[in-house]
C-alpha cells in the first residue's frame, strides 16, 4: 500500500509527511512518499495533495509539470484513487479560484474560491489560529470519530464557497461560515491542516489512509 504526498513546490512537506508516516506505521497502512515523480503517483494506492500560499501559482505550479498533473488527473479521474487534498490543494479541487487573478481549478468539487470577508470587522484575515468544527456529514467514514467542537488550525485568507451543500462535509464559524472539509466520491479536501490538528488531524489522517471507497 502506497500512498503519495505531491510535491509540486508549494509549501514545506515536512510536518505533513512526519505525520502521515507516523499515522501509517500506526495503522500499518504501507509506505508514505513525498514525490514529484509521476510514476510514483501514478502507482500510488492513494494520493495526498498539500498546498501553501496563493490559488494561481500552486496551479500554475502543478500543471506546469505535466506529467505529474496527468498522472494525478488520470489517477484520481479515472481510476477512483482516493484523493486528499489539504489547505489550497483543497481549494484547488473548486471550479474557479478569485485570488489575484481567476484561475481554473480542478473542478472535481463545485464552487469557487474567494477571500474571507467576516462579519465582525473586528476579526481579521488571513483566518489563522484554532477554530471549532462543525461537522454536516458525520456518516462520511473519513469522519469517524471526530466530532463537532474538536479544534482544527486554520491559515487562509480565501476560503472555499460549494454549489452543492452535500459536498461541504464540514464548516466552521469565523464572522460567516467557512468551509472547512468538502467531498465527493473517493475525494476529501481539508482548509485546515490536519498535520498540525493535533488529536482531530491524525484522527482524520488515519482515517484516509483506511479508507477504501
Amino acid at each position: 500500500m502506497l500512498t503519495a504526498l505531491i510535491d509540486y513546490d508549494s509549501g514545506n512537506l515536512h510536518s505533513a509527511a512526519k505525520a502521515f508516516e507516523l499515522m501509517a506505521r500506526q495503522a500499518d497502512a504501507g509506505e508514505v512518499l513525498v514525490t514529484s515523480r509521476a510514476e510514483d503517483v501514478a502507482r500510488a494506492d492513494r494520493i495526498v495533495l498539500p498546498g501553501d500560499g496563493a490559488f494561481a501559482h500552486c496551479k500554475d505550479e502543478l500543471t506546469r509539470r505535466s506529467a505529474l498533473f496527468e498522472a494525478l488527473t488520470e489517477a484520481v479521474e479515472q481510476r477512483g484513487r482516493p484523493f486528499l487534498g489539504i489547505c489550497v490543494g483543497m481549494q484547488m479541487m473548486a471550479t474557479t479560484g478569485r485570488e489575484y487573478r481567476d484561475t481554473a481549478g480542478l473542478n472535481w468539487v463545485a464552487g469557487e474560491v474567494v477571500r474571507i470577508t467576516p462579519s465582525d470587522p473586528a476579526l481579521k484575515v488571513p483566518h489563522m489560529g484554532w477554530n471549532d468544527l462543525v461537522i454536516d456529514d458525520s456518516a462520511h467514514p473519513v469522519l469517524a470519530g471526530i466530532e463537532t467542537g474538536d479544534h482544527a488550525y486554520f491559515v487562509h485568507s480565501y476560503h472555499f464557497r460549494v454549489e452543492e451543500t452535500a459536498q461541504r462535509l464540514a464548516h466552521c464559524d469565523y464572522g460567516g461560515d467557512i468551509t472547512a472539509i468538502v467531498g465527493r466520491g473517493t475525494m476529501i479536501g481539508t482548509q485546515f491542516h490536519p498535520e498540525k490538528s493535533q488529536r482531530a488531524g491524525l484522527r482524520l489522517i488515519t482515517n484516509f489512509l483506511n479508507w477504501a471507497p
